[in-house]
């Protein structure tokens, strides 16, 4: 834990909106950030209220981001990090006005629209001795962490095949009386260049570079689709192909449109020894197979795993640990950031784990490249 709880605020993530919770949870779950502030809706009124409700005091329940910046600078215990919650094309300017105004940022994904915007933020959150931070839901469970240890520690050998998919059925039928949501995500000028790489695919992709840091892409090809075509020139669907420096070869697709499917997380490593698996629909086991050897189940929590997984297990062997728990690591892991940066202690820093600007640059890089490829008529094309 660290000394005390920061003065937290929160930009978007009102009552309508679908992360705001999720926030909430990680941020609230170890008392390491206190909500005492927020611009929680575009509608000031709902905001309000709805802040009150959680308790925020009214005179700290602002019409907008820029209100809330300008009010919270005249206090003593003003807000010092905020989140942002709101749709893609806000996050840069908001990210930018935060930071000028000597505040942590706490960011969703992705993170923007263009490795230009990200590398001016870098520069300017290290110009203000600032952390920013992005939110990749599941990367902080346990046996996430066990994931990336076995494959450190040489247990599957060398890595040969990752194949990873993150996909759901919601937006199958067509886009007649669609919720704001849906509508802003399917909008090349409010989501960006692209829907479901961006909105789930980056997830897996940070993913996969947690547990495979060593492994760098060389080239990819990416072939996506709107099956709705009133979402052209956005995809509701899409399948990228990966080969890496060391040789190995990926998979990945998304979709929105897997009719029937509630949504769900799978992912496989393969290596030379050994496989694993692990689905968030399945949270609580990964799958660990030995060639040669009976197939076996891990759980999270049990003293048989690696010490990298038993450190971040909160609940315990005999209970469930979910995406509420995921989250709050992620919090806690920013705000140990935090709280270093704001004592100066650079040396933690150094070897600390958290998603920050890099993890949120590296996403907006893959994007780029899988929208390359697939606008060149789904070709290869070097890694840039």
């Amino acid at each position: 834990m660290i000394e005390r709880s920061l003065r937290w605020g929160m930009i978007g993530g009102g009552r309508t909106g679908q992360v705001g919770y999720k926030h909430r949870t990680g941020a609230t779950r170890d008392g390491t950030y206190r909500l005492i502030a927020g611009a929680f809706d575009l509608d000031a009124e709902r905001g309000k209220d709805f802040g009150i409700n959680l308790g925020v005091e009214d005179s700290r329940c602002y019409a907008d981001y820029q209100t809330l910046i300008k009010e919270e600078a005249k206090l003593e215990d003003g807000v010092e990090v905020v989140s942002i919650a709101t749709p893609n094309f806000t996050h840069f300017e908001i990210t930018k006005a935060c930071l000028e105004a000597g505040l942590h940022v706490i960011c969703e994904k992705p993170l923007f629209f263009t490795v230009a915007e990200c590398d001016e933020v870098r520069e300017l959150a290290e110009k203000k001795n600032l952390i920013v931070g992005v939110t990749y839901g599941f990367t902080g469970h346990p046996l996430v962490r066990q994931m990336a240890a076995m494959v450190e520690k040489g247990m599957l050998g060398d890595i040969r095949i990752i194949d990873m998919q993150y996909s759901h059925g919601f937006n199958a039928g067509d886009d007649v009386g669609a919720s704001e949501a849906l509508k802003w995500r399917t909008n090349p000028k409010t989501a960006g260049s692209t829907f479901v790489l961006g909105d789930i695919g980056t997830h897996l992709y940070y993913l996969s570079e947690v547990v495979l840091p060593k492994l760098k892409i060389e080239k990819l090809l990416c072939d996506r689709t709107a099956f709705i075509k009133t979402r052209a020139p956005l995809e509701d669907h899409a399948t990228v192909l990966m080969h890496y420096n060391n040789g190995a070869r990926a998979r990945l697709w998304v979709s929105s449109v897997n009719a029937g499917n509630m949504g769900s997380q799978r992912y496989r490593f393969v290596g030379s020894k050994a496989s694993i698996e692990w689905t968030d629909s399945r949270p609580d086991q990964l799958i660990y197979e030995i060639q040669g050897e009976p197939n076996q189940i891990l759980h999270h929590g049990m003293p048989y795993l690696e010490d990298e997984s038993l450190a971040v297990d909160r609940m315990g062997a005999l209970h469930t640990e979910g995406l509420g728990d995921s989250w709050a690591n992620i919090y806690l892991w920013i705000a140990q950031a935090i709280d270093a940066k704001n004592r100066g202690d650079e040396a933690f820093l150094k070897t600390h784990k958290y998603p920050g600007i890099e993890a949120g640059t590296e996403g907006v890089r893959w994007l780029d490249n899988c929208v390359r490829s697939a606008d060149l008529n789904s070709v290869w094309v070097n890694y840039k």
